[in-house]
C-alpha cells in the first residue's frame, strides 16, 4: 500500500480505537473518582484526566491556556500531516498516519471535555510510572515507526531515509 492511503488508514483506525476506548472508560468510571480495575500485575484501568501534554507536563488549569494548547496541537498536527500528504515510503506514511490519528483523539478531548483522558495506568514495583491512553500509545508507535525507518535508510547506505529505494 502507498504511504498517503495507509497514513490517512492509520488515522482512521487510531481515532476510532482511542474514541471508543474512552467512550467505554468513561461509561464504566464516575467522572470524578475512579478505583482502579487491575488488568495484569502492571496495568491497571483508571479514569485520569491529564489537563497536560504527555506525562501531564504543561499542565493548565485556566480557559486560556487549554485554548492555547489546543493551538499548539492544532498546529502541529497540521505540519505533520502535511508531511504525511508528502511521504512517499510505506513506513513514514505509517508512521506519521499514527502520530495524527493520536493527535486529533487527544485534541477532540482537549476541545469537548477540557482535559484529555487518561486510562491506561503503568506501574511496577511499588511506583507508578505514568496513566496514559490508545491516542498517546499511537503517538509513541508513529515516532518509533518514524526512527525505524531513517535507521533502515542508514542502514541501506541511503541519505534518503523514508524514500522507496
Amino acid at each position: 500500500m502507498r504511504a498517503r492511503p495507509l497514513g490517512l488508514l492509520a488515522v482512521v483506525v487510531v481515532v476510532a480505537l482511542d474514541r471508543a476506548a474512552k467512550l467505554v472508560v468513561l461509561g464504566h468510571f464516575d467522572q470524578t473518582a475512579s478505583t482502579p480495575i487491575p488488568l495484569t500485575p502492571f496495568l491497571d484501568l483508571a479514569l485520569r484526566w491529564n489537563r497536560g501534554i504527555s506525562f501531564s507536563l504543561f499542565a493548565q488549569e485556566s480557559a486560556t491556556g487549554r485554548w492555547l494548547l489546543l493551538a499548539l496541537t492544532l498546529s502541529v498536527t497540521a505540519l505533520i500531516a502535511f508531511w504525511l500528504w508528502r511521504a512517499r515510503a510505506p513506513l513514514v506514511g505509517l508512521g506519521l498516519g499514527a502520530i495524527v490519528g493520536g493527535a486529533i483523539g487527544n485534541g477532540y478531548d482537549r476541545m469537548v471535555y477540557g482535559a484529555v483522558i487518561d486510562f491506561l495506568d503503568l506501574h511496577a514495583f511499588g511506583r507508578n510510572f505514568f496513566v496514559f491512553n490508545l491516542a498517546d500509545a499511537a503517538i509513541n508507535l508513529g515516532v518509533a515507526l518514524l526512527i525505524l525507518d531513517g535507521l533502515i535508510g542508514a542502514l541501506r547506505g541511503s541519505d534518503k531515509a523514508g524514500q522507496p529505494p
